[in-house]
């Protein structure tokens, strides 16, 4: 199927990426294949984070689905196998500069410095099995199974003619839950998370998310020990009540309050509509606990508002109430995002469902970096500390909660 992949191999001598290259096309020749990942975009187009590329099967042939993530969309491109390449070879060095290639042999990291220096490591991987593509001739499948008691315990389902269906107040809620899994599944995927996941859900109000990500980490082969933190009593009641009643194990609610949480290690840090500068004390958890994986939807941002003053150039935009609000907004976020950055994590602020299904829809997501990935973060830190220190000054911030908290450890 590959037979016209296979090139002779390249001389000791030629450049990384003519090795890389050929490793990659051994590694399809050879059923090898598992995941590409391309990474630390290079010229104009900042828009896009990363490329994945994967081997699917389409209509019963091979193919190389590309899977590009930009700030606020994903766009897939399938290729025939010959093609993907050709296409990954003009990427190299010229849209990114890392690529981490994963076979079942071997795990692959190509790179190109800033000054065009080629470098290809290759690590070898025991008691892996050969990848099998994936297919794309099937519906797509959500997440999460309607069918679950929990979701009746919690009154997002009941009996319809003896079968399971949502209740329609609860559609939209459903839809959130959803989204939000997915979301998190790729972040896991990622981060390279596997066994037994650590999960802290700060606000975990009745409890709908933190039971999803229980159900998916249990249903993909995790053992979860997700723990749901609520100020509110009555909620952790409900919340441990239906755990008893379902005989539920590897989750527990705990009545407490992000600001005076105890650090301990974690994987996953969520923290969904913490208000104002509640949200980064719950990223300030995160980074402090370790967690690979921090997921955030901000609200209600405060801090930042009072201490702006109107830059001349913007002052006839913000002058008016609404645009303030919107950028202050835009302002806490970006930084809470470079902060994130500079603590080696890969992050994105995006859209993560429509409007018209809740106003707070806005994600932060920051999936901690590896690799080549951590090291090119960790290069441009100065870089990040100085862009931050640069939008403090030109809105004139005196001060941002993140910024402080990390700078007390």
């Amino acid at each position: 199927m590959f037979t016209s992949l296979i090139t002779p191999p390249p001389a000791a001598t030629a450049p990384a990426s003519e090795r890389f290259l050929h490793l990659i096309r051994l590694a399809l020749a050879g059923g090898q294949f598992g995941k590409l990942l391309l990474s630390g975009p290079v010229g104009d187009d900042e828009d896009v984070e990363r490329l994945t590329v994967r081997l699917v099967e389409l209509r019963g042939e091979a193919a190389l689905s590309f899977l590009w993530r930009h700030r606020t969309k994903d766009v897939t491109k399938n290729h025939a196998p010959e093609a993907g390449v050709a296409e990954i070879a003009t990427l190299l060095g010229a849209r990114f500069r890392n690529a981490h290639l994963h076979t079942a042999t071997e795990e692959v990291q190509f790179a190109v410095s800033r000054k065009g220096r080629e470098t290809l490591r290759v690590t070898r991987v025991e008691g892996a099995e050969a990848p099998v593509p994936a297919t794309h001739d099937k519906a797509k499948q959500r997440p999460l199974d309607m069918a679950r008691p929990v979701w009746s315990a919690l009154g997002l389902t009941h009996l319809v003619k003896g079968e399971p269906a949502l209740v329609p107040a609860m559609a939209r809620k459903w839809k959130q839950i959803n989204r939000f899994v997915e979301i998190l599944s790729s972040a896991v995927e990622e981060a390279g998370l596997a066994g037994t996941v650590r999960v802290a859900d700060f606000g975990s109000g009745k409890g709908y998310l933190t039971f999803a990500v229980h159900e998916w980490l249990q249903a993909h082969g995790h053992t979860p020990r997700v723990t749901g933190i609520e100020l509110r009593d009555d909620m952790v009641k409900l919340c441990n009540a239906v755990i008893a009643g379902e005989q539920i194990t590897g989750i527990r609610f705990d009545q407490g309050d992000v600001r005076t949480q105890a650090v301990q290690p974690l994987d996953v840090m969520i923290a969904l509509h913490a208000c104002d500068i509640a949200t980064d004390h719950a990223l300030h958890v995160g980074l402090q606990s370790g967690a690979r994986v921090i997921m955030s939807s901000p609200c209600c941002h405060k801090e930042l508002r009072p201490q702006m003053t109107m830059p001349a150039v913007l002052r006839p935009m913000l002058q008016h109430g609404i645009h303030l609000g919107q950028e202050a907004e835009m302002v806490t976020d970006s930084l809470r995002a470079l902060l994130l950055e500079s603590q080696g994590y890969r992050t994105q602020v995006f859209e993560f469902i429509a409007l018209e299904h809740t106003s707070k829809n806005k994600m932060i997501l920051a999936v901690k970096a590896q690799g080549l990935a951590a090291e090119a973060l960790a290069a441009r830190r100065p870089e990040l500390l100085a862009q931050i220190a640069e939008i403090k000054r030109f809105y004139g911030l005196r001060e941002q909660r993140l910024e402080q908290l990390l700078a007390q450890h």
